[in-house]
């Protein structure tokens, strides 16, 4: 798959110049200096030889096959490049050439034509505007980047030529090491999807880093990084979140979800490691390129000054880690050889005038101990510490244990030297203790994600022409969000429970219905035109007989009439009252990257205060939606505080993946909330008080 992008047989680049300075130039040397100085033509019609290499005018004297044309042109000249690739029969093309759709509507327009003539064609292409692609294994660098990263097992993609250059600058420092290295610029044809897929199969990647501004597909992303991450990590920085998300929404979880929550479900449902930073990406980059993942969450902490070992244990205990329980035999054992004033239990305080012997007895003796899965050696540089020495000792343990080692070694100018023994050695070293546990917390956590089991999707059997019915005469009258009553419909077709209620349209009609379902009962104004009924007192609760009927009827239906002149009043929803249990919410947007975005949390007016919300993209399965109900702060509240009983998780379970699949079956519906949702005690499920849903025309 785009092997000729990766390892072609003859590479041309068009625009290629003899100017020093000059990008074409830049990127020729690029190529002629690592490896393909036999196989590249460069193509200028003014120039006879370049770096000693013959030119050729155009593509079609070239007297071979050409695998991949790099095209360095203006933009306006590049659709008669690509004519000649066409031609001279070239299925691989990278676009350096920036002066599209990223410079304004003319550059769009040259893009769309750009796009057009290659699906045509069934060219593949890289870019425009974008820094090229490095392949370390076949010395191929096609980009004009100043450096060829060292060989490694971290293959890179970015949206962000800028930040590629920076990171490649920094990584010959931090003696990180690549295996491929790409920039994708506008994604006009080869997006993430495709390096994804390409990165799963190549066996000199064992680690996958990304950073992102946007996806174009966002179930094939989901998909292929699912089936990526059950094999090799990827970690990924997502940027741009902050206004992505910003729109106008007629329900709360329209007003909740936005961009970043979307990009949050999406990783976790496809196994990625969001990092934070950059400086967080690499953290992580650096322990998974070079070391095992732990098999637990156990971590063993060895230090020589008190304060930083407490300041890691702290950081333990705010991770999903766990700070070490030694055996006997390790505690008895370390008692017997450190110095009576050491602490021998987690963390191990080996004091500060250990030598690079007490350090090594430390380590090998906690390796041993079966209740570690990991260690975290941490370093600082005192009177008698023997420094360089004993990152030697570390560095050889690290390379004979299969067990998750890292270290932190602070300081400045003093550990210089240490930390090129450990960078040359591959143990990966942080300057502070926080940043070592958090890189080591990222190995756990994709550790049980390799242990997860791909979600199963189970369908619920339900007569989907009763839905589309209801949604072809709202769509009739011209609405697109559907009154209360015609909601509740729709949900208890796919079997949310509903409270008994009618319409109407009179007082007397009012009183006839609530004495039929019995007081006390709630009065509702229903329009599709007025979606928060409570802000303006549209909901009375609690009412209990004939002249409070009589009344509130009144009330409610000329107060509205009066703030909502041009609404549609179809009268008051009569509804049984419900006493008891706890509310919380189950909602939907549809996100225009990822489809149905699934929404639980605590309910009522307070949901967009508190927004103590989960998401999950549809659809998703049992174990998926446990994980939604598990991951809100307030959880312990469901559980049963203080005495009170816990409450039907089951039943909220069955709600979510009811949900999930009415969203999946329906991708006309844009928006859907179901609040209050009111869940009883264990066992006796949940019942939908109120729904608001909002439609678009099926295309």
């Amino acid at each position: 798959m785009l092997e000729h992008f990766f390892s072609p047989k003859a590479v041309a680049v068009v625009g290629a110049s003899r100017e020093e300075g000059k990008v074409g130039h830049d990127l020729f040397k690029n190529l002629v200096k690592f490896g393909y100085k036999d196989n590249v033509y460069p193509i200028n019609p003014h120039a006879d030889y370049i770096l000693g290499i013959k030119a050729y005018a155009s593509l079609k004297e070239v007297p071979c096959k050409i695998d991949l044309a790099v095209i360095v042109v203006p933009s306006l000249y590049v659709i008669k490049v690509v004519d000649e690739c066409i031609a001279k029969g070239i299925d691989s093309i990278i676009v350096i050439s920036a002066g599209f759709k990223e410079s304004g509507i003319d550059g769009a327009v040259r893009e769309k034509e750009l796009h057009q003539k290659i699906k045509q064609h069934s060219i593949r292409m890289l870019g425009p505007n974008c820094l090229g692609l490095i392949d370390t294994q076949s010395d191929l660098n096609a980009s004009f980047a100043a450096d060829m990263p060292a060989q490694g097992n971290i293959a890179f993609f970015s949206q962000s030529g800028a930040l590629c250059t920076s990171i490649l600058d920094w990584a010959v420092n931090e003696c990180i090491g690549f295996s491929k290295f790409i920039s994708m610029g506008n994604k006009t044809d080869i997006d993430e999807v495709d390096l994804i897929k390409v990165m799963n199969e190549d066996p000199h990647t064992k680690v996958v880093l990304g950073y992102l501004e946007g996806v174009k597909n966002g179930s094939a992303f989901i998909d292929t990084s699912q089936n990526l991450t059950k094999n090799k990590p990827m970690i990924v920085v997502k940027s741009g979140g902050t206004m992505a998300g910003a729109k106008a929404s007629s329900s709360h979880t329209g007003a909740l979800a936005g961009a970043e929550n979307a990009f949050d479900a999406a990783f976790k449902q496809s196994g990625i490691l969001r990092a934070k930073t950059i400086e967080e990406l690499f953290d992580y980059a650096r322990i998974f390129s070079h070391q095992n993942l732990p098999k637990g969450p156990n971590i063993a902490l060895i230090t020589n000054a008190g304060g930083p070992g407490i300041i890691a244990a702290d950081a333990v205990e705010r991770s999903r880690l766990k700070m070490a329980s030694f055996c006997k035999n390790t505690i008895d054992f370390l008692r017997s050889s450190l110095p009576a004033m050491a602490n021998v239990y987690d963390p191990i305080d080996i004091l500060g005038d250990a030598k690079a012997a007490r350090y090594k007895l430390v380590i090998e003796k906690v390796l041993e101990d079966p209740n570690v899965d990991a260690v975290l050696i941490i370093l600082t540089p005192q009177a008698m510490t023997e420094i360089e020495k004993t990152a030697e000792v570390i560095s050889e343990i690290s390379n004979r244990t299969s067990k998750t080692m890292a270290t932190s070694f602070m300081g400045g100018k003093r550990i210089e030297r240490s930390l090129k023994i450990m960078c040359q050695r591959k143990v990966p070293n942080y300057p502070f203790p926080e940043r070592a546990v958090s890189a080591i917390e990222a190995m756990y956590k994709y550790a049980l994600w390799q242990k997860k089991p791909i979600p199963e999707i189970n369908k619920i059997n339900v007569q989907k022409e009763r839905v589309l019915s209801i949604f072809e005469k709202i769509k009739q009258t011209g609405h697109h969000h559907m009154d209360e009553k015609d909601a509740k419909e729709a949900i208890s077709i796919y079997g949310f429970r509903i409270p008994k209620s009618i319409l109407a349209t009179s007082e007397a009609e009012a009183v006839k219905v609530a004495e039929e379902i019995g007081y006390p009962v709630v009065l509702k104004i229903s329009s599709p035109d007025i979606l928060h009924k409570s802000d303006f007192g549209g909901v009375v609760i609690g009412v209990k007989n004939e002249a409070e009927v009589r009344r509130h009827f009144c009330d409610i239906t000329q107060k509205a009439q009066r703030l909502m002149l041009d609404a549609e009043i179809k009268g008051v929803l009569v509804q049984q009252m419900i006493a008891g249990g706890k509310e919380i919410i189950l909602g939907m947007s549809r996100d225009p990257q990822f489809g149905p975005l699934i929404m639980f949390g605590l309910g009522g007016i307070y949901v967009e205060v508190l927004k103590d919300v989960s998401f999950r993209i549809a659809p998703i399965g049992k174990e998926e939606a446990e994980e939604m109900i598990r991951e809100i702060r307030s959880f312990p509240l469901l559980k049963g505080a203080r005495g009170e009983k816990p409450v039907d998780t089951n039943a909220i379970v069955d709600n979510i993946l009811m949900l999930s699949q009415m969203a999946t079956d329906f991708p006309e519906i844009v928006e859907m909330d179901i609040n209050p949702l009111i869940v009883f005690p264990e066992g006796n499920g949940t019942i939908a008080l109120d729904a608001r849903l909002t439609l678009v025309s099926r295309e």
